[in-house]
């Protein structure tokens, strides 16, 4: 079916990507055989532009984007630069596109200084009534309004460790089952279970490790994309590196490979002050308070945002979501 236009643009800032843009390219894109989108880029931004960029290819695999770096000078909506905008764009893309596609007043003269057909795309925002400045003051409140690939930028970690029997799997389950949201369950007590009757199942070596943790690390990678805000997590790979030197005996170099460079909004502690369980996987009571005393000392080394929670079932899951919410009304605001 012959489209519209045979090469049409959409520009912003994408600062973030929302549903609204989304709707803008999907529109250009039903009425053209090609479009481009181009994503603008100064200093003043938090968001590197390669991330933005790479939201929109995400979500528009066929859409050609591209990043251009312009002069502070030109950030701006009102119409007195858009015939400076219009002629660095023509620069940059090397022609002028039939169409430009915008939701906003400034579309029509940056059009005409190219030559190309303006097409203007729920300018009231009746369909999608949203706004990256909107998103910008209260990420929680337009939560909905980010595309699924945007959704995975912002939303943050929460890792739940601790020793032995301390409650870890309990509580990353009720705060997953509180926030809506999805847990990451521990792996390496999988692997482990997998192989506790083998004869070698005692002789730990520092690949095996380097396994568990590169393969917790991809479930969180696919659980992210079902994450609703925050994503639980029953352990880390920054965990393991600590039962790595419990079992291995040393310090890893490759095992610190693993740990994601971006912290966690927050490490929750399990207290070592409920009765040890044994249920045939685990060590013994004897290595719970060394264990513990080393995660404190670790995450204090690391200056990791971390809170200890002790107490029945019920209290520690107060203080988690206290604690949580805290945090996550400071991150929310950007």
């Amino acid at each position: 079916m012959q489209k519209k236009y045979r090469t049409s643009l959409v520009i912003g800032k994408f600062y973030p990507f929302h549903k609204g843009h989304q709707f803008l390219i999907k529109t250009a894109l039903k009425n053209s055989a090609s479009v481009t989108v181009i994503v603008c880029q100064t200093d003043r931004y938090l968001i590197p532009a390669e991330i933005r960029a790479g939201w929109i290819r995400e979500t528009f695999p066929k859409v050609e984007v591209r990043i251009l770096n312009h002069d502070a000078s030109l950030d701006s909506d009102s119409t007195n630069v858009s015939k400076a905008w219009a002629d660095l764009t023509i620069k940059f893309l090397g022609f002028a596109p039939e169409a430009v596609f915008t939701s906003e007043l400034y579309g029509e003269p940056y059009a005409k200084f190219m030559g190309s057909h303006h097409c203007l795309v729920d300018l009231k925002r009746n369909i999608f009534p949203i706004s990256a400045s909107k998103i910008r003051s209260d990420l929680d409140k337009y939560w909905d309004y980010l595309p699924q690939a945007t959704r995975g930028y912002f939303t943050r970690k929460i890792v739940v460790l601790g020793a032995e029997s301390t409650g870890t799997t309990t509580l990353a389950q009720d705060l997953a089952r509180f926030y809506h949201t999805v847990w990451v369950p521990e792996y390496g007590r999988l692997y482990y279970e997998g192989q506790m009757y083998s004869q070698y199942s005692s002789e730990w070596k520092t690949d095996e490790f380097v396994h568990i943790a590169t393969t917790q690390n991809h479930l969180e990678n696919v659980l992210l994309k079902k994450a609703n805000r925050l994503l639980i997590c029953d352990t880390d790979a920054f965990a393991t590196t600590l039962w790595h030197e419990r079992y291995v005996g040393k310090e890893s170099k490759k095992m610190e490979k693993t740990v994601k460079r971006e912290k966690p909004l927050l490490y929750i502690l399990t207290d070592i002050d409920i009765p040890f369980v044994q249920d045939g996987t685990r060590d013994g009571e004897h290595i719970r308070t060394k264990m513990h005393h080393r995660f404190i000392e670790i995450l204090k080394e690391n200056k990791s945002n971390f809170i200890i929670v002790s107490g029945s079932k019920e209290k520690r899951l107060s203080d988690a979501v206290t604690k949580i919410d805290r945090a996550y009304a400071i991150f929310s605001h950007f």
